[in-house]
């Protein structure tokens, strides 16, 4: 039984039997599919959507997943007649709008067998807006659709930060912000040093910035070829109107950018902006590869995994290609694929509609074209297995704390919780989550203690699992089946037998089963401590002086379980004792980071709120509008006046303020 199912109560009984009736036969549900094109939705007996799909044939389509005479073989079909409860389907006009309306279905209710990609929040992408004044080049997280350049996402943080170190170097765009640029009185380093063109500071010339401007498109976008032919030409052309200085600047300009354009590696002969897919599947396991090219020139690649995929090879890679084209701003020419998916045709002309000219998905078979499908094939092969690798490390790891600990199960989430404060002020705590011994880092949560005596840890400890404690009962009566709430394999506390104590306390009050073997396993993590000792005498010693007490060195983490009177002793250097403290250090990293930032917050508008006539809103009109506490403290009064909301008598009284206080 999961936990999900565990005590279930009498209310959820009855709904169960209230949907039951109102359901139709699955039979029934397929004899009523229309035959239009549209969007279909698997859903099990509690109405949660385990899979979307789109066809150009609802009926017929959706109708080949649960037709026993027709051979298939794949383990998916039983398995769905036994887990789907009812199909919904939604029509649309043609093909394209159902892709575009699973697309959306996909990222909003992120059904149980669909690849799941998520907003690339945890890949970088550069942003050039050229519609702003002098525009720069920014490091974004999320790509919009506000009419700017966004190039990548890129593969890795260093890569995306290595190509803005690039463009810094060889291209002279502004690399300061706004308030900066409207706020500098002299020229900056980066424009004395002919890195910036100092629009800041310096009489420039828009065309001459519009330039700069284009040449990093150019340079982002892989057409060196014409991003060096226009440098030539501006070269030549200021050398005929004897602008030698300027000449001289973008000969060096050129010679630069040849020694880095020669360290990337021609793949294809074409010249065409391409993205190869390589695909890996084992099981319900695999990882797929999309390898960019770019003018002929391999940028990099981008590796996903997904596991739970019951479904074919084809669906899968399709729905794949629609969420990933759908975050990426401008498709490339071509789009290789190592085997042929039934939508390839909508597909291209969605892409083609994306890009503004023609994009064609292509499965080749031999040549060049196929050359670099099977690279692709073999960097998803490798990707997988070092993921693998790093996976069965993991189970392994997980496995010996398991024993070590006496675990009933294999602790693949395991919750830390740790408080932080300085003497009680702005109290604090912090949930961190890790799965498969690797952080989830959108699970993580940060409490403010409410009715803690601070600064009492016990407490505060008590309250911040009593919390937690609630809203997972809650969550187990509501039947939900979302991860974020339901309990882990293992909670870990930072502190001692006080600590473990507090945490068994909240469980028994708030319901939890913390029995041995059959509930909650929770146990403390202690911080090693230094101890003394005396240095014996050897035996053979003729030195009459005391023996002088010594440090003996910090002595090993300490674990605690319910069951024992002292702590259980686990090899400092072991695996298992390793992911314990790498958890902890999570946890007081995470708690001492929201604690500072609520002490900043705190210290900077009690400053302010002390000036009389400043109340919160204006607080914050102060601060955003000079950007710290300090600009606040030196502007002046017709500085202060430019504020909305901040009147003379207001501005006159912040001025006498700082000038006692200062």
């Amino acid at each position: 039984m999961s936990e999900g199912d565990e005590n279930p109560s009498q209310p959820s009984q009855l709904r169960d039997a209230e949907i039951a009736p109102a359901r139709k036969p699955l039979a029934e549900v397929l004899d009523r599919l229309p035959s239009d094109p549209g969007v279909y939705l698997m859903k099990d007996r509690r109405g949660k959507t385990l899979y979307i799909g789109k066809a150009a044939n609802l009926r017929n389509r959706v109708r080949q997943y649960f037709q026993p005479a027709s051979g298939d073989t794949r383990d998916f079909v039983p398995f769905l007649e036994s887990v789907v409860a009812d199909i919904e389907t939604m029509v649309t006009s043609n093909e394209k709008e159902a892709l575009l309306l699973e697309n959306t279905l996909i990222k909003r209710q992120q059904p149980r067998f669909n690849v799941k990609l998520t907003d690339d929040k945890n890949f970088l992408s550069l942003r050039l807006d050229s519609r702003v004044e002098w525009p720069r080049l920014e490091v974004v997280r999320r790509m919009a659709d506000d009419g700017a350049w966004y190039f990548g996402p890129y593969h890795s943080a260093g890569a995306c930060r290595e190509a803005l170190r690039v463009v810094n170097r060889h291209f002279r765009l502004r690399t300061c912000t706004n308030h900066v640029l409207h706020h500098r009185s002299r020229p900056c380093l980066q424009c004395q040093i002919n890195r910036c063109l100092g629009p800041c500071c310096v009489p420039v010339s828009p065309a001459d910035y519009a330039e700069q401007v284009r040449d990093v498109r150019l340079f982002l976008q892989g057409k060196n070829d014409e991003l060096l032919a226009g440098l030539r030409a501006r070269m030549q052309e200021a050398a005929r109107q004897t602008q030698f200085e300027r000449a001289s600047i973008v000969r060096d300009q050129i010679q630069a950018l040849d020694t880095v354009l020669q360290s990337q590696r021609m793949v294809s002969a074409d010249l065409l902006d391409q993205d190869v897919i390589g695909f890996h599947r084992e099981g319900m396991a695999l990882e797929v590869v999309v390898m960019s090219v770019r003018q002929g020139k391999m940028i990099g690649s981008r590796a996903f995994s997904f596991a739970r995929q019951e479904f074919p090879d084809a669906e899968i890679l399709s729905s794949f290609l629609g969420l990933h084209y759908d975050l990426v701003p401008v498709p490339p020419d071509e789009v290789l694929l190592p085997f042929a998916i039934a939508d390839a045709d909508v597909k291209a002309e969605w892409l083609s509609d994306r890009r503004g000219k023609k994009v064609e998905i292509l499965v080749p078979v031999r040549g060049p074209r196929h050359d670099l499908v099977e690279l692709a094939r073999k960097n998803a092969a490798a990707s997988f297995a070092s993921r693998r690798n790093t996976r069965d490390d993991a189970q392994a790891t997980l496995g010996r704390l398991q024993r070590r600990l006496g675990l009933p199960r294999l602790p693949r989430v395991i919750e830390c919780y740790d408080i932080s404060h300085i003497q009680g002020a702005e109290t604090v705590a912090s949930l961190v989550v890790f799965v498969d011994g690797q952080p989830e880092k959108s699970r993580y949560r940060t409490y403010k203690i409410r009715q803690a005596e601070s600064p009492d840890d016990f407490a505060c400890m008590y309250e911040v699992l009593s919390r937690r404690f609630r809203r997972a009962r809650e969550s187990m009566q509501q039947e939900e089946r979302s991860d974020s709430w339901r309990l882990p394999d293992l909670l870990v506390v930072d502190g001692g037998k006080g600590q473990l104590g507090v945490a068994l306390a909240a469980a028994r009050d708030t319901g939890i089963d913390v029995r041995p073997g059959a509930g909650l396993p929770i146990i403390a993590l202690a911080k090693e401590r230094d101890t003394t000792a005396p240095v014996p005498l050897r035996a053979d010693s003729t030195d009459e002086k005391p023996a002088a007490a010594v440090p003996a060195g910090p002595q090993p983490d300490r674990v605690f379980l319910p069951q024992a009177k002292d702590a259980i002793p686990i090899r400092a250097n072991s695996a298992e004792m390793f992911v314990l403290q790498r958890l902890r250090d999570e946890a007081h990293r995470f708690a001492v980071t929201f604690h500072r930032s609520q002490r900043k917050k705190r210290t900077i508008h009690s400053e302010l709120s002390r000036v009389p006539g400043i109340g919160p809103a204006r607080q914050r009109e102060l601060l955003r509008h000079f950007g710290s506490l300090k600009k606040v403290r030196e502007a002046s009064l017709e500085d202060l006046l430019a504020v909305p909301g901040i009147t003379r008598k207001t501005a006159s009284a912040l001025r006498d303020y700082f000038a006692v206080h200062s």
